[in-house]
């Protein structure tokens, strides 16, 4: 039969309270109405732990603006591009298959079905192939082409383009393709990009290794993709678990895929008409329910903090991250990586950054980037000057077309 991935967190503080809200019973700290610890066995093999690196580029780059003399304020870069599908999404995703099949009675009939020609559909291609299962990705017409390949490289069973819209590539998966795998005997698993508890779950563990890999450091600020909320929730989660009290949650967006910060502003969860931004990674109309509940608590308590940029901007962070540390990240990442340039930080925030702040930015990666696509960035948006990066502070005030 045809099933939805479960909706239940395995483990919640050592027993489980039958809720399937997103939380638990618990006690808060500000973001989330109580612990969930998630079972950390269960999808060890689809996602990997990623390095939290200091980058001393970066932090140039953000103690500069402003200073006579440079700041020490820390930027820490915490690598999901490294995860087997090249974005954070393998976390999550790869939480919820690997749950999904241990649930099973059948797991030798099990079938994982995506919707998205994006991050979570290679996150759910990679994960199925570990856990030694088939896979389909079902995409919209307009899918690029170079993301139907990477997810065809990655061993999908089948990619099948329908609709012109994820919404109708994805009600064709679920009424058509998904029924159809239902009457051949297969256990037809539905994989959500982002909108579950087990995806939540599964992003929630970075948090515990970042507490493992700070030696005990409580950071000032980590600073997220927004999206559709599920690494944001994650997160916030993974904040609560580990006690931190004095941790602000930077959930950033660019402008024309900032359902988030749309909601907040407006003092409701709020769906967007479309997304005009081209970071589609980012392309939630809306945002998951429980994301803007924790964002709207946590804002009102000033533990949270939604703040948007430019396409230009986040362009901008890309081109500069790839010649200040060589690594390759699209838009939905950028946006991020731009708060170190210009005194964006600072600006997001709403308030200084002080000497020795620590500052975790979740370089979350992405797979729809290549070397052309960045040049062009570099050429288009070379214009937006930055104090702090010109005069060979960092390698990026050197390479911008406009000498920054």
């Amino acid at each position: 039969m045809a099933i939805d991935a479960p909706t239940s967190v395995p483990v919640t503080n050592g027993h489980t309270n039958g809720h399937t809200n997103g939380h638990t019973n618990g006690h808060t700290n500000g973001y989330t109405n109580g612990h969930t610890k998630p079972k950390m066995s269960a999808s060890a093999k689809t996602w990997r732990e990623t390095p939290l690196i200091e980058s001393a580029n970066l932090s140039k780059a953000a103690g500069w603006y402003g200073q006579t003399l440079p700041s020490t304020t820390k930027i820490l870069l915490k690598l999901e591009l490294l995860q087997p599908s090249g974005s954070f999404k393998s976390r999550g995703i790869g939480h919820l298959c690997s749950l999904s099949l241990a649930r099973t009675a059948s797991p030798q009939n099990v079938h994982f079905y995506s919707s998205s020609g994006g991050n979570a559909g290679l996150a759910c291609v990679h994960a199925a192939k570990t856990l030694g299962r088939p896979s389909t990705v079902v995409v919209p017409l307009s899918t690029k082409a170079m993301m139907i390949a990477k997810i065809k490289a990655a061993g999908a069973s089948e990619v099948i383009q329908e609709g012109r819209s994820w919404k109708e590539a994805d009600l064709y998966m679920r009424e058509t393709v998904m029924r159809r795998a239902e009457d051949r005997g297969e256990e037809a698993v539905y994989v959500p990009p982002f909108d579950h508890e087990d995806v939540w779950a599964g992003h929630q563990y970075m948090v515990g290794e970042i507490e493992r890999q700070l030696g005990g450091e409580e950071p000032s600020v980590i600073a997220c993709s927004a999206g559709g909320g599920g690494l944001f929730i994650g997160i916030a989660q993974g904040v609560e678990e580990v006690g931190w009290k004095d941790t602000q949650i930077l959930a950033m967006e660019t402008k024309g895929a900032d359902a988030l910060n749309v909601s907040l502003r407006a003092g409701e969860l709020t769906t967007l008409s479309g997304i005009t931004s081209q970071a589609t990674s980012l392309g939630a109309v809306r945002v998951a329910d429980r994301a803007y509940e924790i964002a709207r608590d946590g804002e009102a308590s000033g533990r949270v903090v939604s703040a948007v940029l430019s396409d230009a901007e986040a362009a901008m962070g890309c081109w500069r991250f790839a010649d200040d540390e060589r690594m390759l990240v699209e838009l939905a990442c950028g946006v991020n990586l731009a708060l170190c340039y210009g005194g964006r930080l600072e600006k997001a925030l709403g308030r200084a950054v002080h000497n020795d702040e620590t500052v975790v930015i979740v370089v979350c990666g992405g797979s729809n980037v290549n070397t052309e696509m960045l040049a062009n960035w570099r050429l288009e948006h070379g214009h937006l000057n930055d104090e702090g990066v010109a005069n060979g502070v960092v390698p990026s005030g050197k390479t911008a077309p406009n000498g920054a």
